[in-house]
């Protein structure tokens, strides 16, 4: 096999499940910017695979072809509104932020367990009939000498939407006065409440934005990878999308570039079997792989990432 045939084989599917990865860092690096870490982005994600699961198997027959794009919204905004639950702990109430991402994980895993055997009387929902799988090519890119036909032709569209995604936080973040006002409280909360700018309701909104995206990227893994809800579904994705999120260094495009790393990875016990080196490899390596990256990746760069200054801290008006 020669590397061409390997990267056609590897990037296809990559995108695929690097797409979830991406937008629910996204996410993080929006609730992080603000100065609120966001540990239950893998609970956002559950409650929108949950969520865009039981809208598709409901509306399917109605809404045909349509069931999972329109499921995408339903899911970011049920993402959105369980993002609330952090907001009021760790922003009204100064909670710890850590535990409450823990405590809404947990939520989030036990509660639609209990609703998927209360609706469907099983562990799992059935299979959805309409999923996403349309791929598109990129006009004049997917015609680049040899770059074209591997990164530009027949891709995902939730790949596409997630690489736009990504340049659109980037430029909402560092181009935009909302982009200032919210790095402004995520560095320097005081500083920023003396300029007259609302700490709190920015907080607020940074962190159902991360609800949302993250939301959105489990209806990205439910609609294009499992076609069902199961305990399973995300399987510790939101914690790799925070690992992505500070390989990163918080930044959109460093996220994009980290979350496709660990696209990659994830998809070796998929396909490791046909590539060289990685075929001679036991099975159970492979499904290890995204986790053991996950580690390596965070033990070699936390050190060397610093988030914003204000990141995890409470703020206290009038106090320093």
């Amino acid at each position: 096999m020669s590397f061409t045939d390997v990267l056609l084989t590897i990037v296809p599917i990559m995108l695929v499940y690097s797409a979830p990865l991406i937008v629910t860092a996204l996410g993080g690096v929006f609730s992080e910017k603000s100065g609120v870490v966001n540990i239950g982005l893998e609970g956002m994600m559950i409650i929108g695979a949950l969520s865009s699961i039981v809208f598709n198997l409901s509306f399917g027959d109605q809404l045909k072809e349509l069931t999972p794009w329109f499921a995408l919204i339903v899911a970011a905004i049920a993402g959105g509104i369980f993002a609330i639950l952090l907001a009021i702990a760790a922003v009204t109430y100064r909670a710890d932020q850590t535990v409450t991402g823990v405590a809404l994980n947990m939520l989030a895993l036990g509660g639609s367990i209990f609703f998927v055997r209360v609706m469907y009387l099983k562990g799992q929902t059935d299979m959805i009939k309409y999923n996403i799988s349309t791929k598109n090519s990129i006009p004049i890119l997917e015609d680049i000498p040899y770059f074209g036909k591997i990164f530009f032709h027949e891709i995902p569209w939730t790949s596409v939407i997630a690489i736009l995604l990504a340049v659109l936080s980037w430029f909402v973040i560092y181009k935009t006065p909302f982009g200032l006002r919210l790095r402004a409280v995520g560095e320097h909360p005081m500083a920023a409440d003396t300029m007259g700018v609302n700490v709190t309701r920015m907080r607020y909104i940074a962190v159902i934005i991360s609800g949302m995206l993250a939301g959105l990227g489990g209806a990205i893994v439910a609609q294009t990878v499992t076609l069902n809800f199961a305990h399973n579904t995300i399987a510790g994705q939101g914690f790799i999308a925070i690992a992505a999120l500070i390989f990163g260094k918080w930044h959109p495009l460093g996220t994009l570039g980290a979350a496709l790393f660990f696209g990659f990875a994830q998809i070796l016990s998929i396909v490791g079997t046909n590539l060289p080196f990685f075929k001679d490899l036991p099975q159970v390596a492979l499904f290890c792989l995204p986790y053991v990256l996950t580690i390596l990746a965070l033990a070699g760069f936390i050190g060397k990432a610093i988030g914003p200054a204000a990141s995890g801290i409470p703020y206290v008006k009038g106090k320093r």
